[in-house]
């Protein structure tokens, strides 16, 4: 470790600091209209030809030599500040955009500088404006985060009503979902339907396919990063929407004018109202709704010290007699210290829970037969991480993370006939820890690194036993137990350590072109149970044991990033290869809830993914949006399965095609399209029958897997928005948005299963399953004031 660290020192001082002769300005960017802290703002010395970009709590560093500087302040949707500064001591300053107005209107991808595209070292990530997200169409008028980038490139779900979104080849658990930079494990209400992030407290929303930074750890796929709003410390505001399915409700506003701020934000369904009357006999008690609640918080203690503290709780309830709920719950207190202008420290600590369970009427005390079983994921976390601001070719981050993961992979209270029993499993403990290092070192004007090292380490732990099974037997069948090994408390059962380094360069080829180069290594350590397409909240986690093994995973990408018409058009192809280690498998009738001997079940292999991704964007002018399309193909080789030979894995899907289509008609009237087409994904069907007393019995006779593709889905949505001069009360701003999902009423298969023919038990047939069977047309109305 010590050698590692004198050579990213060597590296870092390749290019000396400057004189004695030089000075540190720094300080934040922020919003003049609600004081929210600006992410991504060019600061950039124009004389010096050198600049930098506030970080996501909106502050910026930057050293110069003795003298005065022209800066310039440039940041999309804003209007540009130019300002002369006379550097003869380390200053502060603090800076304030104001919005372009109708330009603010024009709908944009990002809200880096124009060509950060193509001058960033950044490779494999997307940010969506929320902006940009509440035009586009949505299910029933819905806006919807998880929805909107799945029409990047390089994203798709199994199929429509699907929870969660896989990133080039990545199953949905290894996608790291921060929300605050807390994990959110199910990001979905309504079993997919609908995403927990309420848009009008989503500040900003960023997705890292590959090229991760070193900062990030714990998945092996993609980073979800969605940031929360500050609230508004000018003034108090209050806004809202009521649509079709839910309805939402935001305060915010100053805790102290100029120094610190709040919001708080509510959403509920009522599709449960709205049913109510239609609903009769046995389904005239049935709950099916969901509610989420999210608070933010803010204050500046001082010049030095800002604290924040930020929640989420949401729930889903489903049912009759028999209930069903699941939710998410998240708290994360942050605090930022500025050590000296170039010395920024921002901590986290964090709690984050997801559980679920089903419960029969417990209500009725009289009851005999009743049973009720729960389970969940618990994590506690803090997280100290340090950006040194070394001078204007070196930024160089470093800290660590220890995460305590509690599991309840399912307890259950079973009662028959009046007498009761406790059945379920042993809860587990895990610790994940990690140190990292990085730093982006700009060698020369054309050609900029951004390198790193993690190193993560995992314990596990907690359990009274670890089981050992046999491996001697066939592949592809359940191991037999072979031996109990007792634990006392905490004691250790396994440990897990990698190194994962991190590389990125960018090569700038001219003024609007560039050539960038990544690799990443990443580390899992904890798995998702599941052997359905889709995901669901009944899920199990579960931790790497003495059994399971961490994942680990390889990327290496290559991308040409290429912009037009002084930036108005951007353009991208980027390729990659990715190799995955660890994967599990289930063997045929795998048993995963509620059993003890889960491990047993599982198959173990490798896969790989690649692909091509080809991303088309206009920024300017009336009409925007853009069009991505992704070439790839998804593996996996087990032993046991197919023959040992690399088969589909289930979410391969060979094409990929998105459009994103938004026109601003006039100040008043705005337009969006979006259309999406996706080859199917592979699937498992049986190749003969057997006839037994007249009943077919469906049959695979290869026993091979994902060998068929279920086929393809298309959609075009529509959506248009009216604004309003003022909203309830004749007040503020409001809008209507009328959208149609769905518009010509394609029937896109969620599944194709096989059954018997209800007719003629004798046959079998095909059944393609719908989820969205019909055109879905809605309105909603937003108000602010």
């Amino acid at each position: 470790m010590r050698l590692v660290l004198a050579c990213f020192i060597w590296l870092f001082s390749f290019y000396p600091s400057f004189s004695q002769d030089t000075f540190t300005l720094s300080g934040t960017v922020k919003d003049a209209s609600d004081g929210e802290a600006l992410i991504g703002v060019n600061v950039y010395a124009r004389g010096q030809k050198v600049g930098v970009s506030t970080n996501v709590y909106g502050f910026y560093s930057i050293t110069l030599p003795k003298g005065t500087h022209s800066l310039v302040i440039t940041y999309v949707g804003y209007h540009k500040i130019e300002q002369e500064v006379v550097l003869n001591a380390n200053t502060t300053l603090n800076l304030e955009l104001k919005s372009e107005g109708n330009v603010l209107e024009e709908v944009v991808v990002t809200s880096e500088r124009e060509d950060h595209n193509v001058k960033s070292v950044e490779m494999s990530v997307n940010k969506v404006e929320m902006r940009t997200i509440r035009k586009m169409p949505a299910l029933l008028g819905e806006v919807d985060v998880i929805r909107s980038i799945q029409f990047l490139p390089g994203v798709s779900s199994v199929g429509e009503g699907s929870s969660g979104f896989n990133v080039r080849g990545g199953a949905i658990d290894q996608n790291l979902v921060l929300l605050d930079e807390a994990p959110v494990y199910n990001s979905s209400h309504l079993m997919g339907f609908f995403s927990i992030f309420n848009p009008d407290v989503v500040k900003d929303v960023k997705l890292i396919k590959g090229g991760v930074p070193s900062i990030y750890g714990g998945r092996v796929s993609s980073i979800l990063d969605v940031r929360m709003k500050e609230g508004n410390n000018k003034k108090t505001e209050f806004s809202g929407g009521i649509g079709t399915i839910f309805s939402r409700f935001t305060l915010e506003g100053p805790i102290v004018k100029d120094k610190g701020s709040f919001v708080v934000a509510l959403r509920r369904s009522y599709i449960d109202i709205l049913a109510k009357p239609l609903l009769k006999d046995d389904l005239k008690g049935v709950k099916f709704y969901f509610y989420d609640f999210t608070a933010k918080g803010n204050y500046k203690i001082n010049d030095k010290n800002t604290v924040y503290l930020s929640g989420y709780f949401g729930r889903d309830l489903f049912g009759a007699d028999f209930g069903f709920d699941w939710g998410n719950a998240t708290t994360t207190f942050r605090w930022n210290h500025i050590f000296s202008n170039k010395l920024f420290l921002n901590t986290t600590v964090f709690y984050s829970n997801y559980d679920y369970s089903l419960d029969s009427d417990l209500k009725n005390e009289n009851k005999e037969d009743v049973f009720r079983w729960n389970s969940n994921i618990l994590n506690y976390s803090i997280k100290p991480d340090f950006t040194w601001y070394l001078n204007t070719r070196n930024t160089i981050t470093f800290g660590g993370q220890t995460i305590l993961y509690h599991f309840n992979p399912g307890k259950a209270l079973v009662v028959s006939g009046g007498e009761g029993q406790d059945i379920g499993l042993n809860s587990k403990k895990a610790l994940e820890s990690a140190v990292y290092i990085g730093n982006e070192q700009k060698i020369t004007d054309k050609l900029t690194f951004n390198y790193g090292l993690r190193y993560s380490f995992y314990d596990y732990f907690g359990t009274p036993v670890a089981y050992i099974y046999d491996e001697s037997g066939p592949a592809g069948e359940r191991k037999p137990l072979a031996d109990t090994v007792a634990y006392r408390g905490n004691e250790r059962i396994s440990r897990y350590g990698y190194l994962e380094p991190r590389f990125a360069v960018n090569i700038s080829l001219n003024r609007s072109t560039s050539l960038k180069i990544g690799y990443n290594r990443l580390a899992q350590y904890i798995h998702l149970l599941s052997n359905t397409t889709a995901s669901s909240p009944l899920d199990v986690w579960t931790p790497s044991t003495n059994n399971i093994r961490p994942q680990l995973s390889d990327q290496v990408a290559l991308g040409v990033f290429k912009n037009f018409r002084d930036n108005a058009y951007e353009t991208s192809v980027e390729v990659y290869y990715k190799t995955l280690q660890n994967q599990i498998d289930y063997i045929r009738n795998a048993d995963l809830l509620l059993n003890p001997y889960v491990e047993g079940d599982l198959m173990y292999g490798k896969g790989r993914a690649y692909g091509a991704e080809f991303f088309v964007k206009k920024n300017r002018g009336s009409l925007n949006g853009w069009i991505s399309y992704t070439l790839s193909r998804t593996e996996r080789k087990v032993d046991g399965l197919n023959n040992n030979e690399w088969f589909l894995s289930r979410i391969d899907k060979l094409h990929n095609l998105s459009v994103v289509s938004i026109y601003d008609i006039s100040r008043k009237w705005n337009i969006g399209a979006t259309f999406t087409f996706m080859t199917g994904t592979p699937a498992s069907f049986p190749t003969t029958k057997y006839i037994w007393q007249g009943i077919a019995i469906p049959h695979n006779y290869s026993d091979e897997r994902n060998t068929y593709r279920i086929p393809a889905s298309h959609r075009l949505d529509l959506s248009a928005t009216k604004k309003n001069k003022h909203a309830l009360f004749g007040r503020g701003e409001s809008e209507w948005v009328f959208s149609v999902y769905n518009v010509y009423n394609r029937r896109n298969p969620f599944s194709v299963y096989v059954r018997q023919n209800p007719d003629d038990p004798s046959k079998t047939e095909a059944v393609r399953y719908s989820v969205f069977a019909s055109v879905l047309p809605s309105v909603t109305y937003n108000f602010k004031f």
